[in-house]
């Protein structure tokens, strides 16, 4: 069986979020180089960048089922079982990703109605926090469709784990 291929909007959106990081931080490093002075903003967005590219990253290991868990049990339990499992594991990371939607929605409307600023840059603050419980929104969909490929057997080959 051929995998599916990577090309996600999460996928895109965790390398872009990646080379932003890289940008920033080389010519934070070269302009503090040069002028032994930094650009105020290169932390706001580096870590704005960072937290997306966590999200996006988990959104992406979540369809193709590569989050760290504990296999050993996955291994042992006859065919039966298995599909249990498969809904235990999916039913706690919605519960998980469900808290983090609505409680980052609620944090995201409230930075909004209150128009918080940004220390750094003074942008309003919503437009950073949003991604939270859309990203959140988006593991939610990706663990979804993860749970049916593998309640039909349409499994991504074995993952090999380095140590």
């Amino acid at each position: 069986m051929s995998r599916r291929p990577k090309f996600r909007p999460e996928a895109w959106l965790a390398s872009l979020a990646l080379i932003a990081i890289c940008l920033i931080s080389l010519g934070n490093v070269i302009v503090r180089y040069a002028t032994d002075a930094s650009f105020a903003f290169t932390e706001e967005f580096s870590v704005f960048f960072l937290v997306l590219l966590t999200f996006a990253g988990a959104a992406v290991a979540a369809r193709h089922n590569q989050h760290i868990r504990i296999e050993l049990v996955e291994h042992h339990l006859p065919k039966p079982m298995l599909k249990l499992v498969y809904l235990l594991q999916w039913m706690a990371g919605i519960i998980v990703m469900g808290i983090t939607l609505w409680y980052g929605g609620m944090f995201a409307l409230e930075e909004y109605q209150w128009e918080s600023l940004s220390p750094g840059l003074g942008l309003p603050n919503w437009i950073y926090v949003i991604w939270l419980p859309v990203m959140a929104l988006a593991i939610m969909v990706r663990m979804t469709q993860n749970l049916v490929d593998r309640l039909q057997g349409k499994q991504d080959g074995e993952v090999i784990h380095e140590s």
